[in-house]
């Protein structure tokens, strides 16, 4: 039995998934980045290998992905989140054609065809806004932690309309309407409509599919699964693997070195983001 591994740096947390020849999920981690990401990298892939009972020496090939992926420097080659969570959402879910991807710095829309192509894509990289760095303002803001915030949010009666769109500024719009008595699941579910709001506009722009998948680390908020939900007005594809799908689609493109005995992208293939 062969392995394949990816290694998905992200800025705040990085995730590795090892799948074997049949393209199963044998192994999994995932840690907080942390300030070094060489290390990161190392200790979420050892971390995999120790849950998947793998030796090392049985992985023939690593693949590096997300915004530190060139620290992988034990990869055999890297390849951009945007070709790795396009592969692994058409992996996991066959009828995706639109995915957005919500990390911690970033969002991302993207269309794919139905053998994981990246057609388009767009994101917000000159803004924070519509990412989990703008709940984690709030979540500062209100002294919660952030797993409790999409359960919170949705005791909401009655939304609080949140009108910045600059996270610089979120902690100050949510302590004024603290101070004005407001309930803190009214002003979290505001909250998650205003990054939901974002999301959709990004979404708008590469063309929004009847099968929509949503990756990322925010996907585990089922506050923000919800309010995305209601703003496409479309179910969306959640996976518990949702999380790693960056790792997963780096590790299918490390998959397809192994069993063809070639490099998993060519020069031109690699997404600049």
């Amino acid at each position: 039995m062969s392995y394949a591994a990816g290694v998905d740096v992200g800025s705040t947390q990085t995730k590795a998934v090892i799948i074997n020849e049949a393209r199963e999920i044998v192994g999994r981690a995932l840690i907080d980045t942390g300030a070094n990401v060489v290390k990161a990298a190392e200790n979420s892939y050892i971390e995999a290998l120790k849950q998947g009972h793998i030796d090392e020496e049985e992985v023939e090939y690593v693949v590096g992905t997300g915004y530190g992926r060139y620290r992988v420097t034990f990869g055999n080659t890297q390849v951009t989140e945007i070709s790795c969570h396009g592969r692994g959402a058409v992996h996991l879910f066959p009828n995706t054609r639109t995915v957005v991807d919500m990390g911690g710095q970033d969002t991302k829309a993207i269309a794919v065809s139905a053998d994981g192509e990246i057609n388009d894509f767009c994101m917000n990289d000159k803004c924070a806004a519509g990412t989990g760095r703008f709940l984690g303002a709030a979540a500062e803001a209100l002294d919660i932690p952030l797993g409790e915030l999409g359960p919170v949010s949705l005791q909401s009666t009655k939304p609080i309309k949140i009108s910045t769109t600059c996270t610089v500024f979120a902690e100050s719009e949510v302590l004024a309407w603290i101070g004005k008595g407001k309930k803190i699941e009214d002003i979290l579910w505001g909250v998650h409509q205003s990054i939901a709001s974002r999301s959709a506009g990004l979404m708008r722009r590469v063309g929004i599919e009847d099968e929509i998948t949503f990756t990322g680390g925010v996907s585990r908020n089922e506050g923000m699964v919800k309010a995305l939900e209601e703003r496409l007005g479309k179910k969306l594809n959640i996976s518990e693997e949702c999380h790693y799908m960056g790792a997963l689609g780096a590790a299918l493109f490390a998959h397809d070195h192994v069993m063809a005995g070639r490099a998993p992208v060519s020069s031109t293939a690699e997404v600049t983001s």
